[in-house]
Parts: C-alpha cells; structure tokens; sequence
C-alpha cells in the first residue's frame, strides 16, 4: 500500500456557487493511501485496501460532471473513519486513558470503530497500542476539518434553496464477511439509508430507491446498511435537511480481488449521471410539495 503525504484532508469537486441544486454529496472511504506520517500499520497490505471504498470519489465525480458539490476525503478510512461518532474510540486500542468521555457503539465492538481495530476479521490493524497523542492528531487533523467542510457545504445548499440534500457515497463488497450484520450473505446492487426513516423524508428515500430500481438495479432500503454517522449529522428532514446514504456493490463495476474497474463501470456511471439529473430535476420547486405525498409510481428511465 502506498503512503503519500496529502496536503488537505479532503478534495473539493466542483463549484458549489454553480450548482442549480440543493444537492450535496461526499465520499469519506475514497482514500486508498496511508498517510507517509502516520503510525504504521502492522496489518496486510491486501487486506487493509478492503476497507477502500475504491474508486467512488473518480465514479459520482464523473457522474456529476460539476453539477453538484462532491467532498472527497484525502485520509484512509481505517487510519480514522469519518463516518464513526467522534467518540467512538475502542479503549482497548489506547496506550493511556482518554481524557473525556468513550462511546463505542457496535460497529466498534466488531473492530470498525473510528480509529479501526481489524483490517479483516482475525488481522489486527496494530501490534501494539496507539498513544492518546496519535488518536487525538488523527481526530484534528482528519476528522474535524472534513466534517466542518462537509456542514459547511450543506449549510450552504440549504441557505440557498430553502433545503438540503445530502448523499453519502460507499461501496461495499458483494459479501458481508464476519465483521459484518450480514455475514456471508450475497447483498444487492445498492443499498439506500436513512437511518430507518429518521435522516430523510420517505417520500424522497423511496423516490430514490425506485429511481435506481427503474435503471435495473436491485435496490434495498436500510439493509444491511442503515445509514451512520454523517446521515445522523446532516440528515434533519423537519428542517429541510434530507441525508441518505448509497452504498454501490463493487462487482457492479470492479474486479473484487484484483481492485481494478472493469467495464461495467462505464454503464454505472452513466445510470449515476442520469439518476442524478432525475433527482436534481425533481428537487424543483413542484417537487417539494410532494415530498409528503405517497410515491405513485417509480420515475422513468431516460
């Protein structure tokens, strides 16, 4: 695995002054280099790149062209995750004490936490325990600046529009493994999350879910992904807030074991491209009213 040192702890893609949209989108798992002064992993190359969510930033920003803002994280999301509870710290990593309060919460227990404990499961991330120092430097110098960044973005949008809506962009494998709800069962192409119905209307979450149902994909809602940190903090529907999250399987457009694109990434973007200019399209101000509406019948393909 490479490791670069990366001047930013994310890229902006595109203008958000130029976007006709209340549309905001970020990729927190999109890095795949460990920064050249982090604190070393002791975990397999190979498998610590299976926690990339690999290639999504280069797949939405082809996808949207510019139309809408896309926030790009330039940290790995193993050295510290930017969808975890801040704190969501497994005290059994630190050398000392924490000096505030601890929260892990399941995905932590299972090794996923905000600094990750195992790359695969049975491979520990660290052979030994990491300094309060080094998680705390991670926290300020990764985790903090992307989120600010990112409520900036939809702070804006909403400022703008009168509502936001943010979508945030994963991938996952095409089967759960043992640190996964869903452990060795096949998933579906892509997987829509709002937190159970508490980060977006339903009317939108469905209008989404048919949407790229109607493309030919088989679409599930909430499982076995419900949706995590950043559709929690953006995700306020009585305010106009509307987050969800879209996690894309990898074989649809990658070679799992090689993490090279294939050609099925080709098609999938132009369906982003062409979902995102239904949903961008529907936002208008029409398509408000219904956003409490039932859904009558999935949007068409273009």
């Amino acid at each position: 695995m490479a490791a670069t040192k990366s001047p930013a702890p994310y890229a902006l893609i595109g203008d958000p002054s130029a976007a006709a949209s209340p549309l905001v989108f970020d990729s927190p798992h999109s890095w795949r280099d460990w920064p050249a002064d982090g604190t070393p992993t002791s975990a397999p190359a190979s498998a610590v790149k299976t926690s990339w969510d690999a290639f999504v930033d280069e797949l939405w920003a082809e996808a949207l062209d510019g139309s809408a803002p896309l926030l790009a994280a330039r940290f790995h999301r193993a050295y510290i995750d930017a969808n975890r509870p801040r704190d969501d710290i497994d005290p059994a990593l630190l050398a000392a004490p924490w000096p505030g309060p601890l929260n892990p919460g399941p995905t932590s227990r299972r090794g996923m936490g905000l600094i990750r404990r195992l790359a695969l499961p049975g491979v520990p991330m660290y052979t030994h325990l990491l300094s309060v120092e080094d998680v705390s430097g991670r926290i300020e110098r990764c985790y903090d600046p992307y989120h600010a960044k990112l409520a900036a973005l939809v702070e804006a949008a909403h400022a703008r529009f009168g509502m936001s809506v943010h979508v945030d962009c994963h991938s996952m494998k095409s089967t759960g493994n043992a640190m996964n709800v869903d452990s060795g069962a096949a998933r579906p192409d892509i997987v829509v999350s709002d937190l159970e119905g508490r980060s977006a209307d339903p009317f939108l979450v469905r209008w989404i879910a048919a949407s790229l149902g109607s493309l030919g994909y088989r679409v599930q809602i909430n499982h076995p992904y419900r949706g995590e940190e950043l559709v929690r903090r953006h995700g306020r529907p009585a305010s106009g807030r509307h987050s969800v999250q879209i996690e894309i399987n990898r074989a649809l457009y990658m070679d799992e074991a090689r993490f090279m694109r294939h050609a099925g990434a080709a098609r999938l973007v132009r369906d982003l491209a062409s979902f995102v200019r239904q949903l961008a399209a529907g936002l208008s101000a029409e398509f408000l009213p219904r956003l409490q509406a039932p859904l009558d019948s999935p949007p068409q393909q273009e």
